[in-house]
């Protein structure tokens, strides 16, 4: 990873990031095989062995052969969630919903691309669809499947962020911060605006008049591999896990919901919105300019989404501690 210089005072210099140069999206050059899709195998892999441990312990009443098949379809359905919710809701535009084969067509003029772009709350959509799934078929309780794999979500999640990072996408808004990186592929500013001269000169960044200017963002996907990852399983597994035994079914479940809400609430409004889609709720300064953060009023549609996951899993809890309340009474 490369530093560069922007300041050469002695009493104050700052530096950037640059994207580093010997990360390429494909493991092997020319062929289609990208570190995206292996984090994608490794986050599954460490999520089933997670889930095995909880077996192995007696944690669940789930059976090796009962996480298999909770694993076959909750990553069906999570894929389909995933990459369908994606494209009708993400990719702001009508084409996929009057065209949907094309959401599931990986090739592009003639040459294959791919399913890139994934919805992470089209996933969970999708996941607890599978879990339904599993315990109808099974006649399980939901509750405990649910719990069982919110132990371990977290921390394979950690590896899907980092497959972004690879693809370097997903990237944050401008930012002047130290660790602040130039990520290649990311858009460039005009220099005709006279927020881009401003970052640029406090950067010391040379451009001439009108000249497009690739500044410094958030490295947003590592904030998320760290906060929505590894805090969150942290949390979870050695902290919740252990009250499994004395608190209701979903218990965990719920506030995984809150909890993962909470810190992508926090952690969007380091993140680039969508350039398709914006600001859906526009009630702060300037909120055509996505590019830097502005105001906390300015809300994204992942940030809304997040809402939705804080208000379902409040719920959950809500419900589950009152029927909890009855089952006592009634003793």
């Amino acid at each position: 990873m490369t530093l560069l210089p922007v300041r050469n005072t002695l009493c104050s210099m700052n530096f950037f990031l640059q994207y580093p140069s010997w990360i390429r999206p494909e493991i092997i050059p020319s062929l289609p095989f990208r570190w995206y899709g292996l984090m994608y195998v490794i986050a599954f892999a460490l999520t089933y062995g997670m889930v095995l441990v909880q077996v192995k312990r007696h944690e669940i009443s789930l059976t090796r052969e009962d996480v298999d098949d909770l694993f076959v379809k909750c990553i069906l359905c999570l894929l389909i969630g995933a990459r369908v919710f994606s494209q009708l809701v993400y990719e702001g535009s009508f084409y996929n919903w009057t065209h949907p084969w094309m959401i599931f067509w990986p090739f592009s003029n003639g040459r294959f691309v791919g399913l890139a772009g994934m919805s992470y709350h089209g996933g969970v959509i999708g996941a607890v669809c599978g879990v339904l799934w599993f315990a109808r078929k099974h006649k399980s309780s939901f509750f405990e499947c649910a719990d069982a794999l919110c132990c371990s979500v977290p921390l394979g999640y950690t590896f899907g962020r980092l497959g972004n990072f690879i693809n370097g996408e997903l990237y944050g808004r401008v930012s002047t911060k130290p660790w602040a990186m130039v990520f290649p592929d990311a858009p460039s500013f005009s220099t005709n605006y006279h927020w881009v001269r401003q970052i640029a000169d406090k950067l010391q960044i040379s451009y001439t008049s009108g000249s497009l200017v690739n500044l410094p963002r958030h490295p947003s996907q590592l904030y998320e591999a760290l906060f929505e990852g590894l805090v969150l399983f942290c949390i979870i597994w050695f902290i919740l896990r252990p009250m499994r035994h004395r608190k209701p079914e979903g218990f965990i479940f719920g506030w995984y919901l809150i909890g993962y809400g909470l810190i992508r609430f926090v952690l969007e409004y380091f993140r680039a919105p969508d350039a398709n889609l914006g600001y859906i709720i526009k009630w702060g300064e300037e909120s055509d300019n996505i590019a830097i953060f502005q105001s906390l009023l300015n809300i994204s549609l992942g940030q809304i989404l997040c809402f939705c996951m804080i208000i379902t899993g409040t719920i959950i809890i809500i419900i589950i501690r009152s029927k909890e309340k009855q089952k006592n009474d009634h003793r």
